[in-house]
């Protein structure tokens, strides 16, 4: 041990490499996890298109299956839609209004420049909005999207944050055969990060509602 000094000085050293080792190695990994938060992939910003209401409907809550003093339901198949609304680097962003708008189940939107209009299902709202609770949530009960000539299956949405963000996008439905030749969907396509924020994956929702899905999409605005 001659060579290396006495043992203590030997067990001290080793100790003081295994501390420095340990606390630099919390260092890059607290450094790691703060890079991570920070980039959070954002809800792609896309077209807001032709048919964005005009006109508010009277009932514009979160429930577009149902329109309030209709006996009837919408045609159509129940989604139940929620989510969050973050920023880049994951803080919920409560106070944040958030609209959606669609076709109904014939492909045919609440819109004067709608051809065919007049044919549209009363029954069905189109258009709802919302602003996110105390945890930033969001919840929509409408319709699965249906495509219509030109576009596939999609929902339009937008945000407005309370300190002034905003942002306009669109939910497809993830897998539709009809997908790869939109060409909205297909400017972001070949970003897989970007799609999983716009794809939605449906799964059938028995507990909430039979015959219905349902599907969570947070929204991640910069």
């Amino acid at each position: 041990m001659a060579a290396f000094g006495p043992p203590f000085l030997f067990v001290y050293t080793l100790g003081v490499i295994r501390r420095n080792f340990t606390a630099g190695l919390g260092a890059t990994l607290l450094a790691a996890s703060r890079a991570f938060a920070a980039e959070l992939i954002t809800t792609p910003s896309q077209t807001e298109g032709p048919f964005y209401p005009v006109a508010f409907p009277t009932d514009s809550d979160m429930d577009l299956v149902q329109v309030r003093g209709q006996a009837a339901r919408a045609m159509g198949t129940v989604l139940h839609l929620q989510g969050r609304v973050l920023d880049a680097a994951g803080k919920p962003l409560n106070g944040t209004t958030v609209e959606i708008w669609q076709c109904d189940a014939q492909g045919l939107y609440d819109h004067p420049r709608q051809p065919g209009r007049e044919r549209r299902d009363a029954a069905f709202q189109g258009y709802g909005r919302v602003v996110t609770d105390a945890q930033s949530t969001y919840r929509f009960r409408t319709l699965k999207p249906v495509a219509y000539p030109g576009r596939t299956p999609h929902i339009h949405l937008k945000v407005a944050t309370a300190d002034g963000r905003r942002l306009t996008s669109q939910f497809y439905l993830a897998g539709d055969p009809m997908n790869a030749s939109d060409f909205v969907y297909r400017s972001i396509a070949r970003d897989p990060r970007r799609l999983e924020r716009v794809e939605m994956r449906l799964a059938p929702a028995p507990g909430i509602e039979a015959g219905a899905f349902a599907a969570a999409m947070d929204i991640v605005i910069a």
